[in-house]
């Protein structure tokens, strides 16, 4: 076989299994959320709650109801063109009714900016009141990723709660592949919550976290087996976490049934699948230090 037949072999097989798996093409006349769009929401709608951190604009005076109103303009336009595709998309409701349904979820969804806001408020408190290292509270909004994570997650929460298909989810995984932070858009979370430096923490859909909760890089709220796969939808599948809880870095902790009792302090490392009663210190034992060698090297010759 020569090259030129090669290809065309190539082509065919290609078309084949675009005839024969209907997962491959997109559904015909319909097209989905465009991903480029929605990260433009994000930008907008972190402009319009934390105004001047991420753009040049001054907002001072009266150039501010000339410049929310604008925001605001836009991303009703954008979001509620994304909402209207994914609707048609995923099928169920007539084109009239997928534009209506887009609208009213779209209106509601800048109706509760400023609840938004003041959680995002009250999210930049907990990080400055719980890290010694940071400067300012500007200093947390510009350049945390846990709180960018944060914000991303309360913004698609509530378009998960309004059961909008496909964008609450691209909305956190755009924030997952940014921070590392990956916060499923149905998890609970309630006030003044901290994520300190924060790679590698998972935060599954079922999870319920309470006020003032602090998490550490590295934590997982996880199911406790996924091997039933699509049977477990809708099922509360990963931990509850009380008000002014701390995990600590590498902590993994499972199961819909656990309950992290309030006030508890769960060490670095730790590996739970039960509850753990109010006001209590989980670690794990201190581990037995080995050196091999002449003699322990001293404090003084470490290299770092």
């Amino acid at each position: 076989m020569n090259n030129i037949d090669a290809i065309n072999n190539t082509i065919q097989r290609i078309l084949d299994n675009y005839s024969n798996e209907g997962l491959l093409c997109v559904k015909c006349g319909r097209h989905m959320p465009g991903s480029n769009d929605i990260i433009t929401i994000i930008d907008e709608v972190r402009d319009i709650i934390f105004p001047g951190y991420f753009n040049k604009e001054n907002i001072s005076g009266d150039l501010s109801d000339y410049y929310v109103s604008a925001k605001i303009a836009h991303v009703y336009d954008r979001l509620k063109a994304q909402i209207n595709a994914a609707l048609i998309y995923q099928g169920g409701l007539d084109e009239a009714e997928c534009e209506k349904r887009a609208e009213e979820i779209s209106a509601d969804f800048i109706s509760g900016l400023p609840d938004i806001q003041n959680l995002l408020l009250k999210d930049v408190q907990a990080g400055f009141d719980g890290d010694p290292a940071a400067k300012s509270k500007e200093d947390i909004i510009f350049s945390y990723p846990g709180l960018y994570a944060i914000f991303v997650y309360r913004i698609a929460h509530v378009l998960y709660n309004a059961q909008v298909p496909f964008i609450p989810r691209i909305m956190t995984e755009h924030a997952h592949s940014r921070t590392g932070i990956d916060i499923n858009s149905g998890a609970v979370i309630g006030e003044y919550f901290f994520i300190d430096h924060g790679t590698g923490i998972v935060i599954g859909e079922t999870c319920i976290i309470g006020n003032h909760v602090k998490l550490y890089q590295g934590v997982t709220l996880g199911a406790l087996s996924t091997r039933k796969g699509q049977q477990l939808s809708g099922v509360k599948r990963h931990p509850t976490i009380e008000d002014n809880v701390t995990i600590y870095s590498g902590s993994t902790i499972l199961g819909g049934e656990t309950i992290i009792g309030a006030r508890s302090i769960i060490g670095g490392n730790c590996f739970i699948t039960g509850s753990v009663p109010p006001d209590t210190k989980v670690s794990l034992k201190e581990p037995e230090l080995i050196f091999k060698g002449s003699q322990k090297p001293a404090e003084d010759n470490w290299e770092i």
